[in-house]
């Protein structure tokens, strides 16, 4: 079946409808960002314990020290990386750069957050 005949077998309905479904795909794209902002702040934490609360918009270099040695973390254009860390794999530097969510450095125990860190007031869901 070739392209041309898939056309000419639509009807003006399907096409109106096919229509409909990209643009609001296409503004769902535009609007997400409204839904979901990113993080006006990073915490760093040293052992589950907050060590630093930086601004995510001041660009920036950081040595943490944790249980293992220093990790570097930089800050640049509202997005963060772990840059070089004396863990033996590296995940947290292979993780690149984050906008949103964590890196995680589990040998030398540093949790870098990203975005406004929520306080719990109670349980987190509803048991019955």
């Amino acid at each position: 079946m070739s392209f041309k005949s898939l056309l000419r077998d639509t009807s003006w309905a399907d096409r109106v409808l096919f229509s409909a479904l990209v643009a609001v795909s296409v503004a769902g794209i535009f609007f997400i960002r409204d839904v979901m902002p990113q993080g006006q702040s990073i915490t760093i934490e040293v052992d589950g314990k907050p060590a630093y609360i930086l601004p995510l918009d001041e660009d920036r270099m950081l040595s943490v020290e944790g249980p293992v040695g220093l990790t570097t973390v930089e800050i640049k254009d509202r997005k963060v990386r772990v840059t070089d860390s004396p863990c033996r794999n590296k995940l947290c530097v292979k993780q690149g750069w984050v906008g949103s969510g964590s890196i995680i450095c589990l040998p030398n125990r540093i949790v870098v957050i990203i975005g406004n860190k929520a306080k719990k007031k109670g349980p987190d869901a509803i048991t019955g």
